[in-house]
């Protein structure tokens, strides 16, 4: 591992994950706050310092004004790079929803990039809203549309929420 000027690191253009808009700004964030978790975490490049692992990292430490960044060389062939970069980005596991919701800060979570689901927050069980679909007029109306594996990723937390509010009507399209 070593600390080189940022100029030397080139971003990878064929690696297929990205970061949008108000995430890659929590990135920046986070990075200014907290920049001594580059060196916990390298930046991972072959042996043209093109970027394998932590490419959106290079392009918020770009934005955040950082001069030096940390990279680790990997010597691998361009069959086991391109594997990498895949397998560095993709998620294998999944969260404790319960354990998240019940040790860790809502607050805190969202500065730090995850994507926390609290369906209370945002809802008064008071206050009903009405649909021109929904014949009781003192039911809500939630017309949710995701990924089904986001779905999962909340399903408890929802299903908790609409045993609270039976006058709840759900309609998950995918």
């Amino acid at each position: 591992m070593e600390l080189v000027n940022i100029e030397e690191v080139k971003t990878n253009n064929d690696n297929p994950r990205y970061i949008k808009d108000y995430k890659f700004k929590k990135l920046v964030q986070s990075i200014k706050e907290f920049p001594e978790m580059l060196k916990l975490r390298p930046i991972v490049v072959n042996e043209d310092n093109v970027v394998l692992g932590g490419n959106m990292r290079l392009k918020a430490c770009l934005e955040a004004g950082l001069k030096q960044v940390w990279i680790k060389k990997a010597d691998l062939t361009p069959d086991q790079e391109k594997e990498f970069i895949i397998k560095d980005n993709s998620s294998f596991g999944e969260w404790d929803w319960d354990l998240l919701a019940n040790e860790w800060d809502n607050d805190k979570l969202r500065d730090w990039g995850l994507d926390v689901v609290n369906l209370e927050e945002n809802f008064d069980g008071e206050e009903m809203f009405e649909s021109d679909d929904v014949e009781d007029k003192q039911q809500v109306v939630i017309n949710l549309t995701m990924p089904y594996y986001q779905y999962e990723e909340i399903d408890q937390e929802f299903q908790n929420f609409i045993k609270k509010y039976p006058n709840i009507v759900c309609r998950i399209q995918n």
